[in-house]
């Protein structure tokens, strides 16, 4: 097929375009440059530089490329930032999104695979389902849910077939593709940024309702979030709306992290702890049963120790990211 990937210099995006070319499809990146590297956008792929916000280029890509599907992973996707400055998560993550759809819909591309979040969940004290309570507690995650109604509409309304995949927490690393966010906000990148001595590692918040106070969350390896992007795509010839949890089914908390990376780096790794930060849920784990049973998806590396021994090796060789 022939697949435009949105986002696709950036961490996720980037490993999910180079697996698609590894299984034959032909692959169009689409990405600003805002977050992501032009380094990590995989050789056979085509490249276009633009925002999503820039309707002319957006036509004309979809015009010249006759895609078959779209994979969207083009988002800002800081939690807390989002609750300070709104406006720019609702502009890009979902307006953008919304001009998205509609240059889809009108190029009469019917597959469309969304990279969505546990954050459009409520907090809760046992594995979330698809069937949990939905309730963003930060603008990142109402973005995300609200791209998700829209896609609901546009299939009743015009058939375009969708998958959001929600996942928990993307994290490790595939061979010379790692997370390199600038800056670094997320927890095992900052944890071996720290092990580097770039910094402390911020733990914020120590209070709350979980066995060591600090919040908890389920980690998936990046190669199981892109293989299970691939079934999805590969499951809209069948299914005309999906929505998935995507994670290993085992929370660990801030502080079992930060002591993971410190078995695993062999370095002392300093954190420093602060208030809770606006935002942010107690707990967020996932029960992806559903794709699993619907789709045989299993995750291959659900270990912790894994997933951040694989990252580790990327922050030794990438010091300083993909620059």
């Amino acid at each position: 097929m022939k697949i435009l990937v949105t986002g696709g210099a950036g961490y996720i995006g980037s490993a999910a375009a180079e697996a698609l070319l590894a299984a034959g499809h032909a692959v169009t990146v689409f990405d600003s440059l805002a977050t992501g590297y032009r380094e990590a956008v995989p050789s056979g792929a085509r490249f276009i530089q633009a925002d999503l916000a820039d309707s002319a280029v957006l036509v004309k890509t979809f015009d010249e490329g006759k895609f078959d599907a779209v994979m969207h992973f083009a988002a800002f996707i800081e939690a807390g930032e989002s609750m300070k400055d709104p406006a720019k998560f609702l502009r890009n993550n979902l307006i953008n999104s919304l001009l998205l759809i509609e240059a889809a819909v009108k190029a009469r591309v019917n597959r469309f695979v969304l990279s969505s979040t546990a954050a459009v969940y409520q907090s809760s004290d046992e594995p979330l389902s698809e069937e949990s309570p939905l309730g963003p507690t930060n603008t990142y995650g109402y973005t995300k849910l609200a791209t998700e109604q829209s896609l609901d509409w546009y299939n009743k309304i015009h058939g375009l077939r969708f998958a959001a995949l929600r996942y928990f927490n993307a994290a490790g690393a595939l061979p010379g593709r790692g997370e390199a966010h600038q800056p670094e906000s997320h927890l095992i990148p900052r944890v071996l940024q720290a092990a580097q001595g770039q910094g402390d590692v911020h733990i914020f918040g120590t209070d709350y309702p979980t066995p060591d106070g600090t919040c908890i969350r389920d980690y998936i390896h990046i190669a199981d979030l892109v293989s299970a992007h691939l079934l999805a795509l590969d499951a809209l010839d069948e299914r005309e709306r999906m929505i998935y949890n995507l994670g290993n089914g085992k929370g660990y908390s801030v502080k079992e992290v930060i002591e993971t990376a410190r078995s695993v780096t062999g370095k002392a790794i300093p954190a420093v702890e602060h208030p809770r930060r606006e935002g942010d849920s107690a707990r967020l784990v996932a029960s992806s049963e559903k794709i699993k049973r619907e789709l045989g998806w299993v995750p291959q590396h659900p270990a912790l120790r894994e997933i951040i021994q694989s990252a580790w090796v990327w922050h030794q060789s990438h010091p300083n990211g993909y620059r």
